[in-house]
């Protein structure tokens, strides 16, 4: 048996063990053997001694890590845990954040780039007019679009913006629900009144929409319009057919942005569609200003069980390909 005590100094205990201890719990799911106690600035660990080195290790890093102004988050905490170096995309210090903002939203808060490949997607917006941003759900591929279209607007680049979706069924049906069609199709397009929520006031916001500065609308409005001075947004576009998504595209004026974000493992066609998101990154993949960036599981930003669900459910669909394949 082997027991150390260490002392925490120069730091906030409340940075190391977390809020209600969340950083501190994933310590203890990771050394089960171990007894770990705080009190206070104190922190003691009992058990085998091998284990107990171990962990000192990881804490001493974690320790070094407040102090050097790096963030350390409960995932951070899991990386460190699981024998790996933290993502450094994840750890912004002080002195690099204001490089990562990419506007202040409603009431000053800053919204920033988390994960390497959403600062791609900033760099890549700014050098094409057309990016694909194609990811796994969480992974702030539509907040981070929203936040680039409303930093060109108030930066007088665009005169206005546009955010459209495709009004397809999720397994529910359109015409049951109340109200007109605007109360109909709101429900597809609240994701993106939430990110517009976050970087206005209620009242700005509100006066954008009235004058259409700002304009949310389903797919099929865009039908015969020229989309110009205008940054504008498509979503979900893995729920478009061939047909619609050619329409869209051939929408743009000379001055628009335009960036088209989709998740391939979340079609919601009918069995007999094939998403026109693939064969529109197949044929257009060599054209001078469009871009195409893959997010991933790691650059999931939500609740810290979101990654290991969608690696979960990617490991299924492999093994089932797999199967298949074999009784081939």
């Amino acid at each position: 048996m082997s027991e150390i005590i260490l002392t925490i100094e120069e730091i906030n205990p409340v940075d190391l063990y977390g809020e209600k201890n969340s950083k501190l719990n994933v310590l203890k799911q990771a050394f089960p053997n171990l007894k770990i106690t705080s009190r206070g600035t104190q922190l003691k660990i009992s058990g085998d001694k091998k284990d107990t080195q171990d962990l000192k290790a990881k804490i001493e890093k974690m320790i070094k890590m407040i102090k050097t102004n790096q963030e350390l988050t409960v995932q951070t905490v899991e990386d460190i845990v699981n024998g790996g170096e933290p993502d450094q995309h994840r750890l912004p210090t002080k002195s690099s954040d204001n490089k990562n903002v990419i506007l202040y939203g409603r009431n000053g808060r800053p919204i920033r780039a988390k994960t390497i490949n959403q600062k791609k997607l900033i760099t890549r917006s700014e050098t094409n007019d057309i990016v694909f941003a194609i990811g796994p759900a969480g992974t702030g591929k539509t907040y981070t679009a929203v936040a680039l279209a409303v930093r060109a607007l108030k930066n007088k680049l665009v005169r206005k913006i546009i955010l459209t979706r495709p009004a397809v069924e999720a397994g529910e049906s359109l015409g049951f629900l109340p109200g007109d069609l605007k109360d109909k199709v709101d429900p597809y397009l609240r994701p993106l009144y939430d990110a517009l929520d976050d970087m206005f006031p209620h009242e700005k916001l509100k006066h954008f929409m009235e004058t259409r500065v700002i304009e949310v609308a389903p797919l099929a409005f865009m039908r015969g319009r020229t989309l110009d001075n205008a940054f504008i947004i498509l979503d979900e576009a893995q729920n478009c057919t061939n047909a619609q998504i050619k329409m869209f595209l051939t929408r743009l004026g000379p001055s628009a942005k335009c960036i088209i974000t989709g998740d391939l493992s979340q079609i919601d066609l009918p069995r007999n569609q094939r998403s026109g998101l693939y064969k529109a990154l197949d044929i257009l993949s060599d054209v001078n200003g469009i871009s195409k960036l893959f997010l991933t599981a790691e650059d999931v930003v939500r609740h810290r069980l979101v990654k290991e669900i969608i690696k979960r459910y990617e490991k299924n669909t492999e093994d089932r390909k797999k199967a298949k394949s074999e009784e081939e």
